[in-house]
């Protein structure tokens, strides 16, 4: 009985050795011509020069004025500094006058500061008087010196009126404080009695003290009816609770 086992045991095992051997026969591919074992695991890899496509390794056809990559992906070449892949050709970059290679890029131009980029080459750039070049390739290219201001292709002084400043762009100019615009004059704002000035960019440049209402251009003390107190803007006043308006005067219901 424990002879018969032995042999099943013996039986079973060889089974098995068989199908593994088999299995294994199956998936381990031979590497091809122009490869070698992959580094990083199991497979394979095609040699330098070379292109993987399906199960083999391909010579790669290099074009005048490129190099080989380490990829074995792809097209496996890249042009050369100064050249510009077209299809299956690098062909040099053709750089106008007043223009340099893009030393990023390698396969393109561009235009030093003081020309713009046209669709043929590099345009001087026009700088009128009383302007500088900006750093700005957008637009004109240049921006007018602080006092001046930009009209098509010229600078135009600017004519500050008295009691007026430039503004932090140096293109327009607004009115000190306490003073308002009047066409291309700063007026002096006229502040009542009981009023205080309002720095404000439009509309009334001053208004009345707590305590005081706007009647026309003046502010008159308000007259608090009984029963009624100012309200948050200090220059009205509402009815105290629970009393009601009724006219002009504070009234329960």
């Amino acid at each position: 009985m424990r002879q018969s086992s032995y042999r099943a045991l013996a039986l079973t095992i060889t089974v098995l050795l068989h199908f593994a051997s088999g299995a294994f026969g199956q998936t381990a591919r031979p590497v091809p011509e122009n490869a070698q074992a992959s580094r990083y695991g199991s497979g394979w890899e095609c040699n330098r020069g070379f292109r993987r496509q399906d199960d083999a390794c391909f010579e790669v056809k290099l074009p005048d004025n490129a190099f080989l990559t380490h990829s074995s992906y792809g097209k496996g070449w890249d042009c050369h500094y100064g050249f510009l892949e077209k299809g299956d050709q690098c062909l040099t970059v053709q750089i106008p006058a007043n223009a340099y290679l893009d030393p990023y890029s390698g396969d393109r131009w561009r235009c030093p500061r003081g020309y713009r980029q046209s669709n043929v080459g590099c345009d001087l750039i026009k700088v009128p008087e009383n302007a500088f070049l900006s750093d700005n390739t957008q637009g004109s290219g240049w921006e007018c010196e602080r006092g001046y201001r930009a009209t098509q292709q010229a600078c135009l002084k600017l004519e500050v009126p008295a009691h007026a400043y430039l503004t932090t762009s140096g293109d327009e100019w607004r009115c000190d404080r306490g003073f308002e615009k009047k066409d291309q004059a700063c007026i002096a704002v006229q502040v009542p009695e009981n009023a205080i000035f309002v720095d404000a960019p439009y509309g009334q440049k001053w208004k009345c003290d707590r305590g005081f209402e706007m009647k026309t251009d003046e502010c008159l003390q308000i007259k608090l009816p009984e029963n009624a107190h100012l309200n948050s803007t200090g220059n009205g006043w509402d009815c105290n609770r629970p009393y009601q308006l009724r006219g002009d005067v504070c009234m329960m219901d």
